[in-house]
């Protein structure tokens, strides 16, 4: 005889993604991935509804929702092959050890479930999917200082690849106006008129006092 389930337990089922969820699913990764892109350099979700509406219709992508009594309480999407213009994956990497990758590119599970093993429900899946498709690995990426996100991956033997690290350098800050700048002392008029060059016309000669004309015109009569 089988057991009856307590009545306070739940169960979760997965099916995939159908364009009448796309709206809700958006929500969802809102509200999960709200505080996490808060913290993080580079955003944990799509960066638009545009992006994510876009991902529906890829052919190379698995997008799955995780319902419980209907409700939204988990999401996974999985690509086969390092895919969109965006994509900074080196295929080659993974070629020259060997490994068949299915890359993930969300996992997401509701703030009221997690710790009740949503999570490792959707990982299982992931791992079955994986078999059936023939790959070897699970890859994914999570940012540095989404602490809780890496612990959880680690205590499941997620190791850390050849993994890009955002760097950054502080650089000596100085202003884009210049300081105040103390004047010189205003000069003498005289030392002004004598410094200053003169760019005028040059000034008319002085004619001859009247003495010496009287004095030029008798010498030029006794000479005569």
């Amino acid at each position: 005889m089988t057991k009856a389930a307590p009545k306070d337990s739940l169960e979760v089922r997965v099916r995939r993604i159908h364009r009448r969820d796309l709206n809700r699913t958006w929500e969802f990764l809102k509200l999960v991935f709200r505080d996490v892109n808060r913290e993080t350099v580079e955003y944990q979700r799509p960066r638009s509804k545009r992006r994510f509406m876009e991902v529906y219709t890829s052919e190379w992508i698995e997008q799955l929702l995780y319902e419980v009594d209907g409700e939204i309480v988990g999401y996974s999407e999985c690509a086969f092959e390092a895919t969109g213009d965006d994509n900074w994956v080196n295929p080659r990497w993974f070629e020259k050890r060997g490994m068949r990758p299915l890359f993930v590119e969300e996992l997401a599970v509701h703030p009221d479930y997690q710790g009740r093993g949503v999570g490792s429900f959707m990982l299982d899946q992931l791992q079955h999917l994986a078999r059936t498709r023939g790959c070897t690995h699970l890859v994914l990426e999570v940012a540095e200082n989404n602490e809780s996100a890496l612990a959880w991956y680690r205590a499941r033997t997620f190791y850390k690849l050849d993994a890009a690290i955002f760097l950054a350098q502080k650089v000596p800050g100085e202003p884009d106006l210049l300081p105040p700048r103390r004047l010189k002392r205003r000069a003498k008029v005289a030392d002004e008129t004598a410094a200053t060059p003169n760019t005028g016309p040059m000034p008319a000669t002085p004619a001859p006092k009247a003495s010496a004309r009287k004095t030029r015109a008798s010498a030029a009569k006794k000479g005569g």
